[in-house]
């Protein structure tokens, strides 16, 4: 087999392991493994460039933990900084290595195999290292394959940054949100967050994806962002609400939902969900379609509780604020009613979870 075509059976190969994984903790993870086993290599490591600090973290590192190093020395900061593969035959011999990381880790290092991960850019955003070749020495047909299994790391590295960095601006974004309905509710972020971290326990322990815990740990605190609408005379009475004040206030629901929604974005999609229906009620009597049990989405029953429970331990312009004991006492008193049951259950066998996020952000 010619060059050429052991690239392309590698490729292939590699094609299929990839394919097998999907975050990208487990992309890279295979990917070092496949070229430890390629290469012939003791173990690999991918480090991540942080340009502000000039500095590499090993995003992925074989039985070593994760270590921080800077850019200024050893082999992978020479290939960080040069954008050029660095090879070191004996490691205790070459000016490039530096020692500290041995001592660290408590590794000996022979062989050096580092190639820089570059983005579209050709900017440097990571290396590639293997050490101690099993037999020999590395050589430029191994820089070659590394380089190869590279670019596919470096690919995944970027798009991940990338969509870091959405999901960030994402996420200052809906807090924004939540912020304007917190000021004009006179409500504050305390009370936000705890429905969030409430909502995300919840979430978990009824055995929802990581990726919609993520979500509703994200959205519930807009549950009320349909109340920027609402009048400051409702709002802010402290007064009981009389019938068509009431009507006027439940509007909030559908106005959030109408003012969150966006059909491309998944958290503000589970968002607008959540402010529509976080005051329907298990038994069909909330509002404001009168869904009834599993028609209600597991979203918007937890937030329901989540949202009752902590706006009654919470101070309001027309009450004080309820005991922890209290508003528990309540919950139950409403499970198979107003609440899910399954998720009264799931709160109460969390109650110490719960009085934990309540005692941490306590108002």
């Amino acid at each position: 087999m010619n060059s050429a075509e052991k690239q392309l059976a590698i490729l292939l190969e590699f094609g299929k392991v990839i394919n097998k994984t999907k975050s990208l903790d487990d992309v890279l993870e295979s990917m070092a493994n496949f070229a430890r086993d390629i290469l012939q290599a003791d173990r690999c490591s991918i480090f991540i460039y942080d340009k502000n600090k000039d500095e590499l973290w090993s995003k992925v590192a074989h039985e070593v933990h994760p270590i921080r190093i800077t850019a200024k020395r050893g082999l992978a900061g020479y290939a960080a900084l040069s954008k050029e593969t660095q090879i070191v035959v004996d490691a205790y011999n070459d000016y490039r290595f530096n020692r500290e990381v041995d001592k660290a880790t408590g590794y000996l290092t022979h062989t050096i195999l580092s190639v820089p991960l570059l983005d579209n850019q050709e900017n440097t955003i990571g290396v590639f290292q293997a050490l101690n070749k099993k037999q020999g020495i590395f050589t430029n047909v191994d820089a070659e394959l590394l380089l190869l299994i590279s670019n596919y790391a470096a690919s995944a590295i970027e798009n991940a940054i990338l969509y870091d960095k959405l999901r960030d601006t994402q996420t200052k974004i809906i807090n924004k949100l939540a912020s304007a309905a917190e000021f004009k509710d006179q409500e504050t972020s305390k009370h936000t967050k705890r429905v969030g971290l409430y909502s995300a326990l919840l979430a978990e322990k009824y055995g929802l994806s990581q990726e919609d815990i993520a979500k509703i740990e994200l959205a519930a605190p807009m549950h009320d962002a349909g109340k920027i609408g609402i009048a400051d005379k409702i709002l802010l009475k402290p007064d009981k609400l009389s019938k068509n004040e009431f009507e006027m206030m439940k509007t909030h629901t559908q106005l959030g939902h109408d003012l969150l929604f966006d059909e491309e974005n998944e958290y503000l999609k589970a968002a607008a969900l959540i402010a529509l229906e976080h005051h329907e009620k298990w038994d069909g009597t909330g509002y404001p379609h009168g869904k009834k049990g599993e028609e209600i989405s597991i979203f918007g029953r937890i937030v329901a509780i989540a949202d009752v429970f902590d706006a009654l331990i919470s101070v309001r312009p027309y009450k004080e604020p309820w005991s922890f004991e209290k508003a528990h006492t309540l919950l139950n008193e409403n499970s198979g009613t107003h609440f899910d049951p399954a998720l009264i259950a799931l709160f109460n066998e969390n109650i110490e979870k719960i009085h934990t996020i309540y005692q941490e952000l306590k108002d």
